[in-house]
């Protein structure tokens, strides 16, 4: 399984943020269990929120009131959105992925397999 971010670039502050994370090779049956993370410049990778074909979405404490996390099971993406974007949302997003039940360990970025990442620009 591979994962690739896409949809990232330019936004505007106050600005929504669509991006997607493509599992290329598909969901295995039913399973899966995707991140999202970030990272700032000079900065360590933090956890946003994390989908479970089982749990749901979880979201870190952090990133619950701006962002949402969405599968689309036919396309084999999972979707992040992000509202009102600010100057210090700018930095590289990633997804990862995990086997079952795999979100328990997003918020410690203990996925199994990572994308290359996808760059976010929000200018001052």
């Amino acid at each position: 399984v591979q994962l690739v971010e896409s949809g990232g670039g330019l936004v505007q502050p106050g600005d929504t943020l669509r991006l997607s994370c493509v599992v290329r090779g598909g969901f295995s049956g039913d399973f899966y269990s995707i991140g999202w993370f970030r990272q700032a410049p000079g900065k360590e990778r933090e956890p946003i929120g994390c989908i479970d074909s089982s749990t749901g979405v979880h979201y870190s404490e952090a990133a619950k009131n701006r962002f949402s996390i969405s599968a689309n099971i036919p396309e084999n993406t999972v979707d992040l959105q992000m509202i009102h974007a600010r100057p210090e949302d700018a930095g590289t997003y990633y997804c990862g992925g995990a086997g079952p039940a795999g979100c328990i360990k997003y918020e410690k970025l203990g996925m199994d397999f990572w994308g290359e990442g996808t760059v976010v620009t929000v200018p001052s």
